[in-house]
């Protein structure tokens, strides 16, 4: 029988696959996240996501499959990690206020040595921030682990005008595109099991 492995500890991811039906365990990938010389936000979030699988797939069988996903921030082409203070957070809430910004999230399905991704862009368009607001928010504890300084699924939902693309994967694991990418490695959907 198939295994499924989340290679994360992501409760949101967690629970985003546990949202789907599927069984499954998890096990964090402990790999470098230094962004690469000249690599696109795009060719960076596909790489962690790959590169998280493979480093959970290579002790395991080769009927497992192990699932890695990643998600960045992007404002301009360039990559707003998880902020390291205060001062950071309003930095990058400051660029996010009033604007449209992507979240990149990618994930990775590994099974032996067969891989495949898709990474999905969604656009998210935030309300003008004032620098009080930014400073209550970072208060909260909420931005401090969270890619460009915000948690869409939490209290910043409210920052949220627009979305355009796929919620879920702006909260870290795009469901659609998680259940067509296992489902191509043949790991049934309960919905599909009789």
């Amino acid at each position: 029988m198939i295994k499924l492995i989340l290679a994360s500890q992501s409760p949101r991811r967690r629970e985003l696959l546990a949202q789907l039906g599927y069984q499954f365990s998890c096990c964090p990938a402990d790999i470098n996240e230094t962004e690469k010389k000249n690599e696109s936000p795009f060719e960076y979030v596909k790489r962690l996501s790959l590169e998280k699988a493979q480093f959970i797939a290579k002790n395991q069988s080769d009927t497992t499959l192990v699932l890695g996903s990643d998600t960045c921030v992007v404002f301009d082409e360039n990559i707003l990690g998880k902020p390291k203070d205060l001062a950071q957070s309003i930095s990058h809430l400051s660029m996010l206020s009033g604007n449209t910004h992507q979240v990149l999230t990618a994930i990775t399905v590994v099974q032996g040595l067969l891989s495949k991704s898709y990474v999905v862009s969604t656009d998210v368009e935030f309300k003008s921030l004032s620098k009080e607001e930014i400073i209550n928010y970072w208060q909260t504890g909420e931005p401090q682990d969270k890619a460009g300084s915000y948690g869409i699924q939490g209290i910043a939902g409210q920052f949220v005008t627009q979305i355009k693309g796929s919620y879920s994967a702006v909260v870290g694991l795009p469901l659609y595109e998680t259940a067509q990418l296992l489902a191509e490695f043949s790991f049934p959907t309960p919905v599909q099991r009789v």
